[in-house]
């Protein structure tokens, strides 16, 4: 299997045009926790059934990165261009950015 494409945290600023779409697909409880502001949440158990709501370019989210890595290769495999983010949540929080809550 090829390595699947990956951001940093800080690599989610570079991402040319507002088109990308934050999917985070941590269960209810987690997206509770905290989130990143703007993001969409469709946990991942979800994914295969509400696909229609994933735009066309979309970085992937979960707490670590290895729930992420299944939806990103899963909307690989539907045509559109999906990245993971490296480290999930954690590395989003470790890289001091904000969290929603609530």
């Amino acid at each position: 299997m090829s390595e699947l494409p990956a951001i940093t945290p800080s690599g989610i600023d570079s991402l040319p045009g507002p088109e990308w779409m934050l999917l985070d697909v941590r269960t209810d409880a987690e997206w509770a926790d905290g989130r990143i502001e703007g993001s969409i949440h469709i946990p991942l158990d979800q994914l295969m059934e509400r696909v229609d709501e994933v735009s066309d370019k979309v970085v992937c989210i979960c707490a670590l990165g290895g729930r992420s890595a299944r939806a990103t290769a899963y909307l690989l495999s539907t045509g559109r261009e999906a990245i993971n983010l490296d480290g999930g949540i954690e590395a989003w929080a470790a890289d001091n950015r904000p969290l929603t809550k609530g």
